[in-house]
């Protein structure tokens, strides 16, 4: 029996490949939410029938998992956009401000690195520009996990941080910005012409600490888009071709989804909250001094422990997001 053509086909079986996994991965997380609650019936049955106080801890925490995985369920129930299952490709900026703002761009990176770790995420840094004195003027990392950009896609625009500037000898409190940009990797081919007339295509040295590590050749690449503006770049493939391809990649993804952006505009009347990012419009504000909080603007939740969120613990903020995007609230309802 001749095999099915899809088999023959590299790409297109490890994407069936892949969907067939994920496909197996939902099942067996019902399966085990199922078997979590019928545990947690079992013990209310057996408290009831005993009247015995001491198994209210069991219950409880019994409980207490069951909850918390079911509210994982049901959020990723709302990852249900077009690419939320793909893999994130997420780049900083600094804004104005210098080192400060440098450093805080190396702050999120961190933040974003640790989320990843703590979620199974792989990820991988695959272009950077370091700042004069600390930190990074820009940073590209590849998030690769289920539904990594469904959740990270909450975090596309301008985060606020304020704070005691380590890098101001009279010890003043400092404001810094930092943009963050957020897409999918879409690994299909994109059905986009894209006129070599219009592309800028630079050639530099790839970043690194020197000797060994620095880069002896022209391998790093910077595309830019002339009628848009739109810059990608990547250094982290072993070649000038490969991190051509890679770049060209990202480069036709953000044109991708600049159309559909202006085609749900034109359609809606509207434009969407995350459309246009300046340093006037933050999304999220990290206050360190004279108090601890991160408070996302759009939803209004706040989390007093600003430590644990840039140690990567940002999930309850991409909850929220969620839950206040399966609304279609424009503003937060106090």
């Amino acid at each position: 029996m001749q095999a099915p053509d899809f088999w023959n086909d590299a790409d297109k079986s490890q994407n069936y490949v892949k969907e067939l996994n994920t496909l197996k991965n939902i099942i067996n997380e019902y399966k085990e939410l199922e078997t979590e609650f019928n545990d947690v019936e079992v013990l209310l049955e057996m408290g009831y029938e005993s009247n015995d106080p001491e198994l209210i801890p069991e219950v409880k925490e019994a409980l207490d998992i069951f909850t918390e995985h079911f509210d994982k369920v049901r959020l990723s129930t709302l990852l249900s956009g077009e690419y939320d299952k793909k893999n994130a490709i997420l780049t900083l900026h600094a804004g104005a401000g210098g080192t400060e703002s440098c450093d805080w761009a190396s702050m999120l990176c961190r933040m974003y690195q640790r989320y990843a770790e703590k979620n199974g995420f792989s990820c991988e840094m695959i272009d950077f520009l370091e700042g004069e004195e600390a930190g990074f003027k820009s940073v590209t990392l590849e998030i690769k996990g289920e539904n990594a950009y469904g959740y990270l896609k909450s975090e596309h625009g301008v985060h606020r941080l304020v704070r005691i500037s380590p890098f101001n000898a009279a010890g003043k409190r400092q404001t810094s910005f930092v943009s963050c940009d957020v897409m999918p990797d879409i690994d299909e081919e994109i059905n986009i012409e894209i006129d070599d007339k219009d592309l800028r295509i630079d050639t530099y040295h790839s970043s690194g600490a020197g000797g060994q590590h620095i880069n002896k050749t022209s391998s790093a690449i910077r595309i830019t888009h002339l009628p848009t503006g739109i810059v990608v770049q990547c250094q982290n493939e072993r070649s000038q071709f490969q991190n051509k391809d890679k770049a060209m990649q990202m480069l036709k993804a953000k044109l991708y989804l600049m159309k559909q952006e202006e085609n749900e505009a034109k359609e809606s009347g509207i434009r969407g909250e995350s459309k246009d990012i300046n340093f006037g419009s933050q999304i999220r504000s990290y206050v360190l001094q004279p108090y601890t909080m991160v408070k996302d603007n759009r939803t209004g939740c706040e989390i007093g422990n600003a430590d644990a969120v840039l140690d990567g613990g940002i999930q309850p903020l991409i909850n929220a997001y969620l839950k206040w995007l399966a609304t279609g609230k424009d503003k937060k309802e106090n």
